[in-house]
Order: C-alpha cells, then sequence, then structure tokens
C-alpha cells in the first residue's frame, strides 16, 4: 500500500499532541516508531540516536525481529542509517540485493530478511543525532509521499529530543546524547586532518579513527583528541 498525503495528515493529527509535550520522550519516540510502520505498511521503523561511542543506537523500534539492523552497520562501519546521519539527507534503497553502495552491510542485511530501507537523520542544535528508519523484509519502491511523511516522523523526533535536551531534569539518554554532542566537534577535526594528510575521503577518515581506538582500547573521541592536539599523529590505513 502507498503512503497518501491524507495518510500523512491523519498520522501527524494523532501525534498533535507530542508538540505540546502531552507525552514524555520515551513514550514519544516509541508512539513516532508505531505510527510510521503503521503508515508505511511495511515490516518494521526504528528510532535510533548515536551513543558515547558514535555508533547509532536503537532507542525504539517496532519490530524486534529487525532490531539486528544497528548491529550490522555497526559491524560493517556502513549503511544506509550511517549514509543519512553522516551526509544529513535522506537516503533510501529500494533493494539492497541490486544496491552497490554498502556491500558489505548489503550482502549481510539481505541474508536477514532485510531488502529496502529509508532512513530521516534527526537534527538537533544544527548536527545529526540520529534516525528514523523505515525497514522492509522485500524490494520496496519509496514514493515522494512517503518520503514526506518520513521527514515529518522525523521533526517530530527531532522536537521530542530538543524538549529532552532542554529540561531541567536531563534523563540518562540526554546525558548520553550530550556527551555524543560534545566529542563530535573533536572528531570531526580528526577526521579533517586525516582527510588533509593522507588524501582520503570522510569515510575513511572515519574508519581509520575508529580502528585506531579499536585497536588501542579507547574512545573516538580519545584518539581524535590525540590527533587534534599533534596532528603528526597518523591513524592506520586499515
Amino acid at each position: 500500500m502507498a503512503v497518501s498525503i491524507p495518510d500523512v495528515r491523519r498520522a501527524l493529527e494523532e501525534l498533535g499532541r507530542l508538540r505540546f509535550g502531552e507525552m514524555n520522550v520515551q513514550d514519544g519516540m516509541r508512539e513516532i516508531v508505531r505510527t510510521t510502520h503503521t503508515v508505511f505498511n511495511v515490516d518494521g521503523a526504528a528510532l535510533m540516536l548515536t551513543d558515547d561511542q558514535h555508533h547509532l543506537r536503537n532507542v525504539a523500534v517496532s519490530d524486534e525481529r529487525l532490531a539486528h539492523l544497528e548491529d550490522l552497520q555497526v559491524t560493517h562501519f556502513e549503511g544506509p542509517c550511517i549514509a543519512a546521519f553522516d551526509s544529513r539527507q535522506l537516503i533510501t534503497v529500494e533493494d539492497l540485493a541490486a544496491d552497490s553502495r554498502w556491500p558489505l552491510f548489503a550482502a549481510d542485511a539481505v541474508a536477514h530478511g532485510v531488502h529496502a530501507v529509508m532512513a530521516s537523520p534527526i537534527p538537533y542544535n544544527q548536527q545529526p543525532v540520529g534516525v528514523v528508519a523505515v525497514v522492509s523484509e522485500d524490494a520496496h519502491p519509496w514514493t515522494p509521499e512517503g518520503e514526506l511523511a518520513v521527514m515529518a516522523f522525523t521533526d517530530l523526533a527531532a522536537l521530542l529530543i530538543a524538549s529532552m535536551m532542554q529540561a531541567s531534569s536531563q534523563t540518562e539518554l540526554a546525558g548520553h546524547l550530550q556527551r555524543a554532542l560534545d566529542s563530535r566537534t573533536l572528531i570531526e577535526q580528526a577526521k579533517g586532518i586525516l582527510m588533509a594528510q593522507a588524501g582520503v575521503d570522510a569515510r575513511t577518515a572515519y574508519q581509520r579513527l575508529r580502528a585506531q581506538a579499536r585497536s588501542s582500547r579507547r574512545s573516538l573521541a580519545a584518539v581524535s583528541a590525540e590527533i587534534v592536539a599533534d596532528p603528526a599523529r597518523v591513524a592506520p590505513s586499515s
């Protein structure tokens, strides 16, 4: 069933109470995911936020069968949700079996029964902090109306996160997210240094930072801080 403009309008009307703080953040995130799943009539929807290690992690999913999607992207350092997060743009893939953008992730995802994904980045304070994703176990054509719908639900998620971050009583989730935001500037600076020194793209620079953090058993932020403080440091090439 294709998503229609009336479907989107009805869903946004149902979620309207989120705009007026009538639901706590966790319940609100679950409601956004539930409504997204229902409107798209697919196999799952998820709301993912970046954690302290800058991995995208599920904070709400509509179907636990698809909860492994986050692990596949963390394992392979690639995937549509990561691409949406890094590019700050809506990313769609209709059939992972026929898509060459993320070969390692795609092969594993298809083996786990995931073929189509649409991911929209969640903004906060001019930075991406997560994504809203819609997942289908079959190849699935995404329509302009569907893209509009997922972006509208993303805006509601961004509103909830802004409310959470600005609340006087910070939750544990808000604390994790704030630490991730605080370290992101260092990570972006370190990526820029590696890109300039090694002539690599942003994705490769990020992979090298992660590889160095993993091999030294330190946080990504700690490794990035060292490179920013001493640009002569070079992350490993593999």
